[in-house]
């Protein structure tokens, strides 16, 4: 990750979890307050990876993939059917199914910058333990917002001082 001349009074490896955090938080929540030396760097990186986004948003083909799975009865549990094996025990072993199912494949562009924005970002888990994954928000809800703009998709508006140290904070948004 590059970043400007801006060290906000934090040693590298610091600094660069930080605003990790922050830009990860921006295309979450798609609003974050923090100061306005924060949210000037965290615009910098959020706009790039939007605009990466944007560019590769629609560089992905459908493609045929054959899934297996376990077949289900009408209460969702799995079937399963009674086998034997070579030495005469006998066992329960579910039921698969195969089937056809269309699925993305990103092009190599793609991938390349959905591995780009990975690195700029990180992981998050929603409430219920699930992982969420930021980079298909971007490419699937985010950048069709901005398809006739160029550049510009986050915004800095001032806050004032905040209580304590006097620090000015700014909210930083999605347009």
């Amino acid at each position: 990750m590059t970043l400007a001349n801006r060290k906000l009074g934090r040693k590298s490896d610091i600094r660069v979890s930080m605003l990790k955090t922050l830009t990860t938080d921006l295309i979450m929540y798609g609003k974050i307050t923090t100061t306005e030396a924060r949210a000037k760097e965290v615009k910098k990186i959020a706009d790039s990876i939007i605009a990466l986004a944007v560019k590769e948003k629609d560089n992905f083909e459908m493609v045929d993939q054959k899934v297996i799975k376990a077949k289900l009865d009408s209460k969702g549990n799995k079937l399963t059917e009674l086998v034997k094996s070579k030495n005469g025990k006998e066992y329960l072993k579910v039921v698969k199914e195969e089937t056809t199912e269309k699925r993305q494949k990103d092009m190599p562009s793609r991938l390349n910058a959905r591995r780009k924005i990975m690195t700029k970002i990180n992981k998050v888990t929603n409430s219920k333990g699930e992982n969420v994954d930021l980079p298909s928000k971007l490419f699937n809800e985010i950048a069709p917002r901005y398809t006739d703009r160029v550049g510009g998709y986050t915004k800095i508006v001032k806050a004032g001082a905040r209580r304590g140290d006097n620090a000015q904070t700014a909210v930083l948004m999605l347009v």
